[in-house]
């Protein structure tokens, strides 16, 4: 997969896995990693499935609904590519905090969804739930920070709580922060993101 490697000051700092938004690339969320965790190493993923020319990292069939099949093998193929990456530039494959955007923070959670311990926490930016009906792994203490807006028209904020009591239910400690403008990523959400992590993974 198409991505970015920098190096970061602290090795005992989380790797920040970089998920984009539909028809971003490898480069688009870098100024949230330098806000979130600047000490941090940053591993940023370009997806590679393209809607009209567009990035992103599994197919949908419409607006709000996923191809579910694509969805489960791009997650496997995402999961493979991080052991990958991980032993090529030598960091700890079991101390990566995710971050997504929209359809980057979707494939991510759908990483928590498939596969315990892929991930130590997560900041999902606009996600929506992945799968429905299916049994999660167990997620105990799972630190998981969901940026959602209350007027959101692509991810209601029904959606959002739907996730978040499914994580809950499987052990996870959500934390869900809101904002009043739409699916759009704010600096205040990016800065709540960064008080939760330094909360959670800063000694």
């Amino acid at each position: 997969m198409k991505h970015i490697f920098q190096q970061g000051t602290n090795n005992d700092a989380p790797v920040l896995l970089l998920l984009h938004g539909t028809g971003g690339t490898e480069e688009s969320l870098l100024g949230l990693a330098s806000i979130i965790s600047p000490e941090s190493a940053v591993l940023s993923v370009r997806g590679n499935v393209l809607e009209n020319g567009m990035p992103r990292f599994f197919r949908r069939l419409a607006e709000g609904v996923f191809d579910e099949k694509d969805l489960i093998s791009r997650t496997e193929e995402l999961r493979d590519f991080i052991e990958n990456a991980a032993a090529e530039y030598h960091f700890n494959a079991r101390n990566i905090v995710a971050v997504g955007y929209s359809n980057g923070a979707n494939i991510a959670g759908s990483l928590i969804f498939h596969y315990k311990d892929i991930l130590k926490g997560a900041v999902l930016h606009h996600p929506m739930v992945p799968r429905r009906g299916i049994d999660l792994p167990g997620l105990e203490g799972f630190p998981v920070f969901i940026g959602a807006g209350s007027n959101d028209p692509i991810c209601p904020p029904a959606e959002t709580e739907e996730l978040a009591v499914l994580l809950e239910k499987a052990g996870a400690s959500v934390s869900v922060h809101w904002e009043q403008y739409g699916h759009q990523l704010t600096r205040t959400e990016v800065d709540a993101a960064a008080a939760w992590f330094d909360k959670h993974f800063k000694a």
